[in-house]
């Protein structure tokens, strides 16, 4: 007689077997963890606690409370660099957003080139940014591919980048221009999820495809929005490459940044716990925008 034998049913271990396991594996892990706490994290307890002091590498170093935070609310400098700053961010983010949101819809679907195209608009992700700036510092100098490209509009073919007022719309797109592959494949892989019948019993509606964007895709994109919203703005408070690539702050500050004003600070001036003081001047201008970002955008979810 055939004896069956019951088959054996796997599952979680338990009991001090498995404690015992679960404490060697913390401790395998514990050396990468306490590396990223020190290299992720050290660094910024660091720029907080010196930003209190008088640091500098020519000397110095004492505690001196909130005096960089005082001499920094009264600095014209400062304020000139965060309205550079917000200006910036203002123009990039949503310019980002659009643009991510819109390449993500035309290569959502499926037709010849479709993955040729999604790789050529991510191109500018994995570009090295100082690079490209030094190429785009070519595209919009006077007489420029950009320059006279305006000039068949009717604006000025002067160089954007000398101009006050269009220095910062000329970083703005070269940001766009960087960033925008990036979100395209997080749009893109959220909408792929979306369940085509939605789409199509709209479409037996009647619904056209504005309708359907709105009312059908739109919604099941607010948590990627939200994520991109949030590093996006992120990414735009902390641009440097490209404004020190571009304009160096120019001209007349007008494209003089936070992380600029920072850079001076810090590697110009020496002045190591004033630099500190902006920094975190801006970590809590991000975590401020953040926090709204959240109520606006991904409040329900």
């Amino acid at each position: 007689m055939a004896v069956v034998a019951e088959p054996t049913r796997r599952g979680r271990r338990s009991g001090p077997q498995a404690r015992r396991e679960a404490r060697i594996g913390l401790l395998f892990v514990l050396p990468c963890f306490l590396l990223f706490l020190a290299f992720r994290f050290g660094p910024g307890v660091a720029g907080v606690l010196m930003s209190f002091t008088d640091y500098s590498l020519t000397g110095g170093g004492s505690f001196i409370g909130l005096d960089n935070f005082t001499r920094l609310w009264a600095d014209p400098l400062f304020w000139q660099a965060l309205k550079v700053t917000v200006l910036y961010t203002v123009i990039a983010v949503p310019g980002t957003l659009i643009a991510s949101v819109s390449l993500a819809l035309i290569t959502r679907r499926a037709f010849r080139g479709a993955k040729f195209f999604r790789s050529v608009f991510f191109l500018p992700v994995v570009t090295s940014l100082v690079l490209a700036a030094t190429v785009f510092v070519w595209i919009f100098s006077t007489g420029g591919p950009w320059s006279t490209l305006m000039g068949w509009f009717g604006m000025s073919e002067g160089s954007w980048l000398s101009d006050d007022v269009l220095v910062l719309p000329a970083l703005a797109l070269v940001g766009v221009w960087s960033r925008f592959g990036y979100g395209m494949l997080i749009l893109l892989a959220r909408m792929q999820d979306i369940p085509r019948e939605l789409e199509e019993a709209a479409l037996t509606d009647g619904a056209g495809p504005w309708q359907r964007f709105r009312y059908i895709v739109l919604p099941q994109l607010k948590p990627a929005l939200f994520f991109l919203a949030v590093i996006e703005t992120t990414a735009s408070f902390q641009v440097f490459d490209a404004v020190y690539t571009m304009t160096g702050g120019g001209p007349a500050n007008a494209s003089y940044t936070l992380v600029f004003q920072l850079y001076d600070a810090g590697f110009k001036y020496f002045d190591l716990g004033y630099a500190s003081a902006i920094g975190v001047a801006l970590f809590v201008l991000t975590v401020v925008v953040a926090v709204i970002q959240r109520l606006v955008i991904g409040k329900d979810q």
